[in-house]
């Protein structure tokens, strides 16, 4: 065979393995990005799909964190001990914001007589990203903070990037996260899970917050509640009496930051009762 016949095979087998579908490094890149890992647990970036508005382009994307058995990280608002996790987006590239939507927690013993809320073994936070120009890509990197508790708590730090297109393959389970984040809804009752009402009664030595839920008789219901601002560290509210479709929460009114007044301060709750969950601002009277 001559060396010309040879080259002609040669350019023949390499025109056809190029035209075979396989999927370039920037494809996979748009779904995820690769896992850091850090012992106990491993955390990346996840891509879902461009979803348009009147009023916005909007880039669903994901942070996903995986636990051992027995291992937990932290909500926004950690409870009695913990750190909520930080996010850094300032690396991004075509990046105008970038919000952070989290699905409903739950309450777990903290080791130490008190109670923490947060996940267990897997979570996603689902990313709303609006880029600067809707037309192009944009390349988003997260300097990820967080904390994770099981016999023992460690820090854990994560450099993330992803390139998000729009077109990102896990919108699916991102979508699945942001079903679990709390509706919000207005104060008062007309839902299956309601907040109906908020009272503020004196107390000895600080007032205490009364709060009437409305669920399903007999569901298991859990309340949390933040203040203004995250410096605030308001106690678990606790069941103190109610049945059937009704529940009554209460807690004292401490842990202020220092020269923090509690008249008109808006104060947000988070009622979690089964697969539902609900967001209410209530202004403290």
């Amino acid at each position: 065979m001559t060396n010309t016949a040879r080259l002609t095979i040669v350019a023949v087998v390499l025109f056809g393995l190029a035209a075979l579908p396989v999927a370039s490094p920037l494809a996979w890149a748009q779904d995820a990005s690769q896992w850091q890992t850090a012992p106990h647990t491993a955390a990346r970036l996840i891509a879902g799909a461009m979803v348009k508005t009147p009023a916005a382009a909007l880039l669903r994307a994901g942070i996903e964190i995986k636990l051992e058995p027995g291992w937990k990280t932290y909500w926004r608002d950690p409870g009695d001990s913990g750190v909520p996790p930080t996010f850094d987006f300032s690396g991004s590239g075509n990046v105008k914001a970038a919000a952070v939507l989290w699905p409903a927690p739950e309450k777990f013993p903290d080791g130490a007589g008190g109670n923490s809320i947060g996940y267990v073994d897997h979570v996603i936070l689902p990313l709303q990203v609006a880029p600067d120009d809707a037309g192009k890509p944009s390349a988003l990197r997260l300097k990820l903070g967080y904390a994770i508790c099981g016999t023992l708590c460690l820090p854990v730090e994560a450099d993330l990037k992803l390139t998000l297109s729009g077109n990102g393959g896990e919108d699916a389970a991102i979508e699945r996260a942001q079903l679990r984040v709390p509706r919000r809804v207005p104060l008062g009752p007309g839902q299956a899970l309601a907040i109906v009402a908020v009272h503020r009664q004196p107390g000895n030595g600080h007032d205490r917050v009364i709060v009437d839920v409305a669920a399903a008789p007999g569901a298991p219901v859990d309340l949390f509640v933040e203040g203004p601002t995250p410096d605030w560290s308001l106690p678990l509210p606790t069941v103190v009496g109610g049945d059937g479709a009704q529940r009554r929460f209460a807690f004292d009114l401490d842990g202020l930051p220092a020269g923090a007044k509690a008249d008109g301060a808006m104060l947000t709750f988070t009622a979690v009762s089964g697969d539902d969950a609900i967001e209410v601002a209530a202004r403290l009277d």
